[in-house]
């Protein structure tokens, strides 16, 4: 039987192990480590939650997540609830739910904020050009915005690549009245809001990216109440090659006083020094996240990003603890892809390497402001080839090979260099069709060569048109859409009055061979009694 004191240590021991593992199970929301093992780190475990510091965005569902329906194409802002096609020319819904975007006009990934966000064009080009075809998104606000107060609108815009997103100027409009949205039904043309009256341009930023998101904010004082907002490109017609075309998301329109605890960056997100930042406050104190994850260390109000990613800010005070939204750091990236050829023997210089086969070949530049511009060359490595090549012609023309012109038949190789500077062979055979055009005729009824006909193997499948000519220029004969092979066919050699008109005769005709080319020839024949 066990000592009493025995189990009195016994029992000691198992307290102290039940004490520790429950203290094992805990999840410490600092250190970037999954302390309780379920798999969850820092903010992403729901034991580390805090109440979001977060403006309250008087634009109803300003991420546009709530859907009244899934879009399936092009134009369905119907299916975002509360949202208004403002414009004439239609925004596009996109939604992770169904309908992604155009194919050519990639979407950013991910989303900043849920699984929604809209899609804009600034002009219209290709096919029905219309440089005043302008797409805006609009809205009537839970709370109007009024007039001498201060406001900050907080959006995230998208670009797809360079060519099709350049750099634009948004602009934030605003109505006293909602009844002037939409605005410009039926007029394509009708361009931005403030063509029209009941809208006033309240702010306006610049943003450029490439396949990327950025955050840009303004702050506006209206000097009258704002019932309605449409936000869109500034009213000037654009010139493009292709059609300018742009994202929207997260769209927080609020008092000032409420973004006090929101992360802002500086301007050019690709500088070196580029820093996130949060207002200082001494009775503060501060922990940075990346993607839910805690940055061991990094407790000061402000951070200079190393990678994409979500950040976040845990704000304690002595007696709260707030979390502010999640600003998504993404630099944007260009690419773009190169077609270049070499020689069998030849070399090219890129990204400071001699190439001499073909193959895929990537180079990082930086752009002036710092980003990083990817450059994709395509090389192909052209071998020496010989080719043969067999053509006819008609007397008189000519047959172009390389940058040369073959005016006689031969037989033989030539020696060429193409565009991209490669040498090839080329075996040529070329040769007449084997078409008779008599120089002369006698239509005297002897049943010999009666009539002025052209003649030909089955080479030769129509004649298009036969005109003859005398000496003085006037029509003698003309016939269409002959037949060769007819022995009718041609001229007998007689004029209007039946008389056979001795003489010289020039001839005009369009030949059609075999392999479907026409041919023009001319020549004189000679009309024998």
């Amino acid at each position: 039987m066990l000592n009493y004191h025995v189990l009195l240590h016994l029992l000691f021991f198992a307290v102290l192990s039940l004490m520790n593992l429950n203290y094992q199970m805990v999840e410490i929301c600092d250190n970037a480590m999954d302390d309780d093992g379920d798999g969850l780190i820092d903010l992403n475990d729901p034991e580390c939650s805090c109440e979001i510091a977060e403006p309250k965005s008087l634009i109803p569902n300003a991420s546009f997540e709530d859907m009244l329906c899934c879009p399936n194409s092009r134009g369905s802002l119907h299916c975002a609830d509360t949202w208004i096609q403002a414009s004439d020319a239609t925004t596009d819904y996109i939604h992770t739910c169904g309908w992604m975007g155009w194919e050519d006009l990639p979407v950013p990934l991910p989303l900043p904020d849920g699984e929604a966000c809209i899609g804009f064009r600034n002009g219209r080009f290709g096919q029905n050009p219309n440089l005043n075809w302008k797409e805006y998104t609009g809205a009537c606000l839970s709370e109007p915005l009024r007039a001498g107060n201060s406001y900050r609108f907080q959006f995230h815009i998208g670009f797809t690549n360079y060519r099709n997103s350049p750099p634009l100027s948004v602009v934030f409009y605003g109505s006293p009245s909602c009844e002037n949205l939409p605005f410009g039904i039926g007029d394509e043309e009708y361009g931005c809001p403030t063509n029209g009256p009941g809208w006033i341009a309240l702010s306006t930023t610049n943003a450029s990216g490439s396949n990327s998101w950025t955050v840009r904010e303004f702050n506006v004082t209206p000097t009258e109440d704002i019932y309605a907002i449409a936000i869109g490109p500034n009213c000037y017609p654009t010139s493009a090659v292709d059609n300018p075309y742009y994202f929207l998301d997260n769209l927080i329109l609020a008092d000032v006083k409420e973004f006090e605890f929101t992360i802002t960056g500086d301007t050019n997100v690709c500088a070196q020094d580029f820093t996130l930042r949060l207002p200082v406050r001494d009775s503060l104190e501060y922990q940075w996240y990346r993607d839910g994850i805690a940055l061991v260390g990094e407790t000061d109000f402000e951070y200079q990003p190393e990678q994409d990613g979500l950040y976040q800010v845990r704000v304690q005070g002595p007696s709260s603890c707030k979390i502010t939204r999640p600003y998504l750091h993404s630099k944007p990236q260009s690419e773009t892809e190169i077609q270049e050829y070499i020689c069998e023997d030849g070399m090219l210089r890129f990204a400071g390497k001699t190439l001499d086969s073909g193959g895929v070949y990537r180079d990082t530049l930086k752009t002036v402001d710092g980003c990083d511009s990817i450059i994709v060359m395509n090389l192909t490595r052209l071998i020496d080839s010989t080719t043969h090549v067999q053509a006819k012609i008609m007397p008189g023309e000519s047959f172009p090979i390389g940058d040369q012109m073959i005016h006689e038949p031969m037989s033989g190789q030539l020696r060429l260099t193409s565009s991209h500077g490669c040498d090839s062979t080329v075996h040529l055979e070329l040769t007449y069709y084997n078409i008779f055009i008599p120089s002369a005729f006698t239509p005297n009824s002897d049943g010999i060569n009666d009539r002025f006909q052209i003649y030909g193997t089955d080479e030769l499948v129509g004649i298009q048109s036969l005109q003859i000519f005398d000496r003085w220029g006037g029509l003698a004969y003309s016939a269409t859409d002959m037949d060769p092979h007819d022995s009718n066919a041609g001229w007998n050699g007689r004029g209007i009055d039946s008389r056979v008109l001795v003489g010289t005769y020039t001839y005009r005709a369009v030949l059609v061979t075999n392999d479907g080319l026409p041919h023009q020839v001319s020549g004189e024949v000679t009309l024998l009694p």
